[in-house]
Parts: structure tokens; sequence; C-alpha cells
């Protein structure tokens, strides 16, 4: 009888670990929005580890704001693995380098999430 408790007892927590474990493993993927708020540091890294990528051409009228649609024309890049592990909140997004700012797109609706500049 008390190995059946200590048995019952010791699959409750394995199945209490596991649970757990397989639950942050399963974790949905931070979702990009089109808001985005980086402090200046994460700003100031993000520029750096971008800045040597090739900048896209816009339109001459466009004047790129937060909360605004890039133009179709304009080519939009993944962020690299690097710049996602310096800066993790920006895993979820895209960007645009054009006249000399950085643009963090949200890439399920291209809208702009946040506008960095040097």
């Amino acid at each position: 009888m008390k190995w059946e408790i200590a048995i019952a007892v010791a699959g409750a927590v394995l199945l209490s670990c596991a649970s757990a474990a397989s639950a942050s493993l399963f974790a949905p993927a931070a979702k990009a929005s089109d808001a985005l708020s980086l402090s200046s540091e994460q700003q100031q890294t993000a520029w750096n580890d971008l800045s040597g990528q090739p900048a896209s051409t816009a339109p001459a009228s466009f004047q790129p704001t937060t909360s605004s649609a890039i133009p179709s024309t304009l080519r939009v890049r993944a962020i690299p693995a690097k710049t996602a592990g310096d800066v993790p909140a920006l895993q979820p997004y895209d960007y645009a380098k054009i006249q000399g700012k950085l643009l963090i797109v949200n890439p399920r609706d291209m809208m702009i999430a946040e506008v960095i500049s040097r």
C-alpha cells in the first residue's frame, strides 16, 4: 500500500514536471505588432548590427513614421539571427534600411512598428 502511494506521488510529480517543460518548449513565439518601444540601448544595438546592411530605395515622397504602411516597392529583410539574439524583441519583425533610418516592420501587415535614426 505504501509503495502504491509512493509510486502515485512520484508519477504525479514527474507528470507535472513534464507538463511544465512541454508548455515552455511549445509556447507560442512572440508575435509582431504595429507598435514597438525599444530602449535607447536596444535601438543603438540594432543600429550597430544592421547599419552595414544594404539600403533600399523608397519613393521620394515617402516619410516613414510609426504605424504607417511601407510602400509595396520597398524591400524588407528578415531580422538576422545575431540581431535577434542581441535584441530579442526584434525576432518576429522584418526591417528596411532607407534614408539613414532603420524601419522595424511588422511582416504580417507591413506596418512600421519603430523608426530608428542615427
